[in-house]
């Protein structure tokens, strides 16, 4: 039997064994994101508000991510998943007034949007850092449309094709597009971030490469109207056609991504977008960090 330390040392072993060289582990920045991980001075809580929630695994890219987030700020995130649904129902008090931070996640049909939609407006009405990413920042747009801009009943014509405010749509070329695949925004895409945003706080560069998976757009016959009201559109693709990340400027941080930033995020390099919401959720002293 090999005899091992306590401390480790099995690498070091098999590679005597096998009689191999190897250099020296560099386990540093590992060993700082256990001690991060461990060992937290600070916790918070972030709400994530969905409708998958019973299957919390449906979100563990993202759940990693938040974690990624936590290490990047030395602060243990504490998840509560609150099912969109739910809110519909009870409202929002209930669910979310003991967060530091609301997350709308990714996902598809009409089910409980009318709660993620809820849970947009008490973020921004009640200043607590919001992310939005995919669908959650297409119902970031929803809301602002109803509840800022005054076009009641705007949607998404996903969820309702004869909304008459159709801010999040299919693009014209996509229209006639029977195979729905074939519709569909996948892979890695560029991204120009504005400067003096939440999001160029976060990234420090101009240009941006994220990954999507999503049919539905921002449409831009309703870009004045909604960035004359105050919304900001941040990231654009470089031909000036797709909205990719809006934000709220009067907010202590407001933000939505088309794209999934989940997916590119690692224990020794936190998401940027991750690491400034968790930064923003450990600023919001709602004082309830436990969940």
């Amino acid at each position: 039997m090999v005899q091992v330390e306590s401390n480790g040392g099995l690498d070091a072993k098999i590679s005597e064994l096998l009689n191999m060289w190897t250099g020296r582990p560099h386990l540093e920045a590992w060993e700082d994101v256990v001690d991060k991980f461990h060992n937290p001075p600070r916790q918070v809580c972030v709400a994530v508000v969905g409708k998958y929630v019973n299957l919390t695994d449906s979100y563990k890219s993202l759940n990693e991510a938040l974690v990624h987030g936590g290490i990047a700020n030395n602060c243990r995130v504490n998840l509560k998943f609150v099912d969109s649904e739910k809110i519909e129902k009870e409202g929002t008090d209930k669910h979310l007034a003991d967060v530091d931070a609301i997350l709308v996640p990714g996902g598809f049909g009409d089910r409980g949007i009318e709660g993620m939609i809820m849970a947009v407006r008490y973020a921004r009405e009640n200043k607590i850092p919001y992310f939005g990413i995919c669908l959650g920042m297409q119902m970031a747009v929803v809301d602002y449309a109803r509840n800022v801009c005054g076009f009641k009943d705007a949607n998404s014509s996903e969820f309702n094709a004869k909304t008459p405010y159709p801010v999040i749509d299919l693009l014209p070329e996509q229209r006639k597009v029977k195979e729905k695949g074939a519709s569909m925004r996948l892979g890695a895409w560029p991204c120009a971030v504005e400067q003096d945003s939440f999001a160029h706080e976060a990234y420090g560069q101009k240009e941006i490469s994220e990954r999507h998976r999503h049919r539905y757009e921002f449409n831009n016959e309703y870009k004045k109207k909604l960035t004359d009201k105050g919304l900001r559109i941040t990231g654009i693709s470089p031909d000036g056609n797709l909205a990719e990340i809006v934000e709220i400027k009067d907010h202590p941080w407001f933000l939505g991504c088309q794209f999934h930033p989940e997916f590119k995020s690692k224990p020794t390099k936190p998401h940027p977008l991750f690491r400034e919401f968790i930064e923003a959720a450990s600023k919001s002293n709602r004082g309830k960090s436990g969940c």
